[in-house]
Formats: C-alpha cells, structure tokens, sequence
C-alpha cells in the first residue's frame, strides 16, 4: 500500500472516530429523555452520618427557620428534657442538651427489638405465625391452652391474649380483661409479656443474643458512637415470669441513626439492614387508637403496629405520616418521612440517683417535634 493509501484510510478511520464519539454525545443527551421526564435528573443521592454528624449552620438558615428553631428551644427550656437532635436529610438541623450522654432507654427498646427481626423473618429464620406452641413458649404456673395459641405476629402487635405477669412493670396489665377471655390477635393491650416474650423467641430461632444481633446487625453498620456491648444484659423479676426484658443504653445521637436507618427504609449506604418491606409492614397501624384498651390509651390517638407506635395526626400535619418508638419518662424516636427528618429525644433517668423523675409527656416532646418539623428550613 502506498503512502497516499496510507494517510487515506488514516483519514477515513479518523472521520468514523469522530462519527461515533457524535453519537455517543447525543445518545447521552436524549437517554433521560427516553426514561421519561420525571427520571430526567437523577435523584440526588441520600446523605449518611460517617464517625459523627454533619451539622448544617445556622449561618446558612434563613431567618424564618432561625426563628422558628428558636421557638423551639426557648420550649423545650420549660420542659424538662436532657438532649434533643433533630435531622434533616441526612444533617443535624438542630441540636439541644448534651446528645453525647448515654443512659437508660426502657420501651423504646421494643421498637429496636421490631427493626431486629427485620433481617430474619425475610430470610427465613423466623416465622412469625407460628404459635406459642409450636415455639415451646411457655411460664411460671403455665399458659392456657388459648393462650398458647398466640403467634409471633400477635406479640409484635400487643394483641397475643396472654395476661401473664411480665418480669417487669411499666405497661397497662392491671387493666387487663381476664385471662383466657381473649382470642389471641383480636384485642390490644399494651403488656410487657408480649415484648419480653418476644426478646425470648428472637434470641431462641435465631441463636444470637438480642445485644449480639444489634451490635452486629446495626452498631457495627451505623458506627454507632457511644455504645457498648458490654454494658447490655437482659434484666427483670424472674419469679414472676421467666422472660426478661432487655433495655438499651444509648445516647440521643445514636438514637438518631436508628431513626434514620428506619427513615432510609432500612438502607445504609446501599446496603439493607433492615428489608423496606418489613419497614412498611411495621410501621402501619394494625390497631388503630379507637379499638385500643383501656380507654385512656385510646385517647392518647397514637395507633400500633408492630412495636411502634403510628401517630394519627390530620394531613395538614408537620408531623402527618410519623411514627415514633417511646419509653417511659420522655425517651422518643420519632420519624416523619414526609419532611425527611428523625427526632430523637431523652429525659435521662436517674437523676442523682433518684429513678421516681418528672417525665416529658408525648404531648409536650410532639409540640416541640411539631414546631421543628414545620420549620420552613427546607
């Protein structure tokens, strides 16, 4: 081939180079088009705490949520809460008390033991309409043949009929109808024996201690910054019933990311912690407020699903579509998916040694949580 030929063809390779790379330029405009308009931009990928927080200044606010922040710290002033974060997509927005402080979390905890179960009811290992019979769940004095015919399912969701002394106190037993009256899954009553018998049958199908599983499953993913394992041990009166309960230690920061976790549907940083679907499942309310007993809980217009409590607030609602884990005193995780934020609440028990404390009542922490969700910071 002569060298004319040579720089012919050289000439041509380049011209069809030059034709592809046209192409693959428009193909690169018009493909979001092709996906439809609403996929034309991508969505902006969600944010995750890394060793701490990112915190958003108030420099950056304008000043109607400045305001509106202040509002809420000049009321929480009034109250008597320890620590208070709230985060919004993916940043702390607004941040009150020492967060950093580890103590004692009581009922929140069945919530924690709820996003758990998660990993291993999708998998397999745990199902939860088998009953109390075919789980060998059984205690002191014995169960009634109805009461055995409880599931899983129904511990989740306070309704297993079973009115056994719990090992530990803080729930509505004393109003509880007698025992064997109830069909299991057909009437609600907040009872600790549902939720301790629960951390009993979570620890037996799975092979793992409930603390193990979260430190693990959850601790590890999250980097959790203040807790420890070793503080952890399941706790109760075991003359009144053999399965204990199991209180978390942490602070209202880590609080946060497990609200968070439940927020971004059970997804940390592209991988699942917790399946979406077991997140949706959850949290919808399986006894809504009006078909709860007794009636004083009825008025409290929280509705349950599975370990959490479901808020039914009006749709014009900062916090409309939220759920919340609560514990004794003032201890919430609170998630409203439709502003993108978590709140995280203590009021530290003991104080000087002294557990017998004022608590922060859920009407006085859902004021404060309604002021900084309707928040214009957005």
């Amino acid at each position: 081939m002569g060298v004319f030929s040579i720089i012919t063809a050289i000439a041509l390779f380049q011209k069809m180079l030059n034709h592809l790379a046209s192409l693959f330029l428009l193909a690169s405009l018009f493909l979001p088009l092709a996906a439809g308009a609403g996929d034309a931009l991508p969505r902006e990928a969600p944010i995750f705490p890394g060793k701490s927080w990112e915190v958003i200044f108030p420099s950056t606010l304008n000043p109607e949520c400045r305001t509106q922040l202040g509002v809420a710290r000049d009321y929480l002033q009034t109250l008597d809460t320890t620590s208070l974060m709230a985060v919004q997509q993916g940043k702390v927005l607004f941040s009150y008390g020492p967060t950093d402080r580890v103590s004692i979390l009581f009922s929140a905890r069945k919530s924690i033991l709820s996003m758990l179960y998660g990993k291993y009811v999708a998998d397999g290992t745990v199902d939860i309409e088998r009953t109390l019979a075919d789980l060998g769940v059984d205690d002191i004095g014995g169960l009634l043949p109805i009461e055995r015919q409880a599931r899983l399912r129904d511990l989740l969701t306070a309704r297993s009929g079973v009115y056994h002394l719990a090992a530990n106190g803080g729930d509505d037993l004393a109003s509880a109808p007698p025992r064997g009256s109830q069909t299991p899954g057909t009437y609600f009553l907040y009872n600790n024996w549902d939720f301790n018998a629960a951390g009993t049958v979570f620890e037996s199908l799975t092979g793992r201690s409930i603390y193990r599983a979260f430190a693990d499953d959850f601790a590890a993913h999250l980097q959790l910054e203040d807790f420890r394992l070793e503080r952890h041990r399941r706790t109760g009166d075991l003359t009144k019933s053999e399965h204990a309960a199991y209180h978390f230690f942490l602070s209202t920061r880590d609080m946060a990311r497990l609200g968070y976790l439940m927020l971004r549907q059970g997804n940390w940083r592209g991988r699942t912690l917790i399946p979406a679907s077991w997140v949706a499942q959850t949290t919808a309310a399986v006894t809504p407020a009006a078909e709860m007993h007794p009636p004083r809980t009825a008025r409290r217009r929280f509705g349950y699903g599975y370990l959490w409590w479901i808020l039914e607030e009006p749709s014009d609602s900062p916090l409309h579509g939220a759920y919340m884990a609560w514990g004794v005193h003032g201890q919430y995780i609170l998630v409203v998916p439709e502003r993108q934020m978590v709140i995280a609440h203590k009021r530290e028990v003991p104080v000087a040694g002294n557990w017998d404390v004022s608590w922060v009542a859920p009407g006085d922490f859902l004021k404060a949580a309604r002021t900084l969700a309707g928040a214009p910071c957005g």
